[in-house]
């Protein structure tokens, strides 16, 4: 469990690494910073939201929790070069928004006397940087906990109580198979169908005429091109199998306005305008 003097180390200062050290911070936790970028272990440091940092990743030995906000393949390789610093006892979580190659792989490498509890918050951005970093946004976020069953209930527990200190509000458990079927659906056709939108066709002179819905719909579309076409790849039987469903989808509206069938289309208005209330945050 966490105490008041667990160590944190957090391995990747960009938007969440940056919102997860300010939030410890905030709460009292010692923090130490890992990154490549010495500006963004500067920035941490300047902010007063790390104790220590560095571009070394031999920090990680005096860390009690280690949470990794690496790209998946640089999550995986980080571990295995890395690993002989891990304290003996250590916890080791991330934030990937892929869960079941990476659990597999980081189980596969990972010491006997460390222990990995899988995590994902619901809260990215689609800015680069530990600039853009704000904890205030776990408010209204969701915290997703993917334990196994090589998880202790120890591990678990403080996982929902890292959660906690974060500031999430609603914190789910669900297995590695279910996760990333939801989030194919929730995070990542999003993502497909925002940048399928800006590439259509040439629409850059429409923003002189476009309204809030376009911004809303397509505010996504500014994408971190390094990170997603990774995430979509390890989850490729998922993405195609919804890709598919929404393409269907669409075409079944289509026929409904090619029959001028009004009813047919107020139907599905109604319920997706049912469904989406389910959205909404209080």
């Amino acid at each position: 469990m966490i105490e008041s003097d667990t160590v944190f180390a957090i391995v990747g200062l960009g938007v969440l690494g940056g919102s997860y050290i300010q939030a410890l911070s905030k709460m009292g936790y010692k923090c130490i910073g890992i990154d490549i970028d010495e500006e963004a272990v500067q920035y941490a440091m300047k902010n007063h939201w790390i104790a220590a940092g560095g571009t070394d990743s031999s920090l990680v030995q005096k860390a009690d929790i280690i949470v990794s906000c690496l790209y998946p393949h640089v999550f995986v390789q980080w571990v295995k070069e890395n690993q002989k610093y891990f304290k003996a006892g250590a916890l080791l979580s991330d934030v990937t928004g892929i869960k079941r190659e990476i659990i597999r792989d980081i189980n596969a490498e990972l010491r006997e006397d460390v222990e990995f509890i899988a995590c994902h918050p619901m809260a990215g951005k689609e800015f680069k940087g530990i600039q853009y970093a704000d904890a205030a946004r776990f408010a209204n976020a969701n915290f997703i906990i993917v334990p196994t069953a090589e998880n202790t209930p120890e591990a678990i527990a403080s996982a929902h109580q890292l959660a906690e200190i974060l500031g999430f509000t609603k914190i789910s458990q669900l297995t590695a198979a279910e996760h990333d079927r939801m989030i194919g659906f929730l995070s990542q056709l999003t993502h497909v169908i925002a940048v399928s939108l800006m590439n259509v066709s040439d629409n850059t002179h429409l923003v002189d005429y476009t309204g809030d819905s376009f911004r809303d719909l397509t505010r996504i579309a500014k994408i971190n091109e390094d990170m997603w076409p990774e995430l979509f790849e390890l989850n490729k039987d998922n993405l195609i199998r919804e890709i598919n469903e929404f393409s269907q989808e669409l075409l079944r509206f289509r026929d409904l306005l090619a029959e001028n069938d009004t009813e047919g289309m107020k139907e599905k208005m109604i319920q997706s305008t049912e469904r989406r209330k389910k959205f909404d945050k209080s």
